[in-house]
């Protein structure tokens, strides 16, 4: 990942003054897949998904990473419909293609994420390429509909729109939202027959974006932990394949589960893969973040 990448900060989207960042390939052959990334609940966090966004424009992504508050009156909803709408109007006016936009949200914003894809009128009809869920809990509220993604999937409401894509990652070591609740998730797509892949890695809640959480400073803040550099890597090449450019790599842990997996042909199977646990675990570093912070 040491291709060269611009960046963009501080751009106004919306008309509540919120601001977006964007990272992108500083040389690309063309227009490049988009990826809308939604942070967690922690108000104006942008900054805590730079070390995943500037991995994944390493890729050949264009990267929009905007800010959002899940403190506000409707709980953030209209801070995310204007950033999708700020993808879909001004991608191209950064090399981005709008025709292929991935959504993808860590935390909070991963059950956002997911339940815009599966509700048809979370964003009018609109449908993104792909969705990619980090370190989600699945069974409760989300900010952008109202009800959980799994009440969506109950209601019947999600059979009415087109499949969309949904591809999960989760750390083992995740001590804010437990492996199971993406889990369940997985189980469940999969189970109706959506296209659903899921892949472990050795890692916490915080590691998985390639940060590691601060109390002093109650923020997740960049890190170089063996563990958060494998997971935030394999977060990146998640998001890369979900746009469509490669398939990203499985990294495989010796006795790991792989009951029920299917590898053949495309990874839209339903299939969970489980990351490695060489060098340094997130066991051995994990650092809660506050209790409910960014669930």
């Amino acid at each position: 990942m040491t291709a060269d990448i611009d960046v963009t900060t501080g751009l106004g989207y919306g008309g509540s003054g919120q601001q977006l960042d964007v990272y992108r390939p500083a040389v690309a052959p063309g227009p490049a897949p988009v990826v809308l990334l939604w942070h967690g609940r922690g108000p104006d966090e942008r900054e805590v998904l730079a070390p995943l966004a500037r991995a994944a424009a390493a890729l050949g992504l264009v990267v929009l990473v905007p800010d959002w508050r899940s403190d506000a009156p409707d709980g953030g909803s209209a801070h995310l419909r204007d950033s999708v709408a700020f993808a879909r109007r001004r991608a191209a006016d950064f090399g981005g293609d709008d025709r292929n936009i991935v959504l993808a949200g860590w935390s909070l914003g991963a059950k956002a994420a997911v339940a815009a894809a599966l509700d048809p009128a979370a964003l009018d009809g609109w449908q993104p390429r792909s969705v990619v869920g980090i370190a989600g809990a699945y069974g409760t509220p989300a900010p952008i509909t109202g009800t959980a993604p799994t009440e969506v999937l109950d209601s019947g409401r999600a059979d009415s729109v087109p499949w969309v894509p949904i591809r999960l990652l989760h750390g083992t070591a995740d001590q804010v939202v437990d492996v199971r609740r993406s889990r369940e998730l997985h189980a469940v797509l999969a189970g109706r027959g959506r296209p659903v892949t899921l892949d472990e890695v050795d890692s916490d809640h915080a590691g998985v974006v390639m940060t590691a959480y601060v109390p002093e400073r109650d923020r997740c803040l960049p890190s170089t932990a063996d563990h958060a550099v494998r997971a935030g890597r394999r977060a990146a090449a998640l998001l890369a394949e979900a746009a469509g450019i490669a398939p990203a790599p499985v990294i495989r842990q010796e006795g790991s589960r792989h009951e029920g997996s299917r590898h053949e042909g495309s990874r839209h199977d339903g299939s969970r893969h489980e990351g490695s646990r060489a060098g340094t675990s997130a066991a051995e570093n994990v650092q809660s973040i506050a209790p409910g912070r960014n669930l």
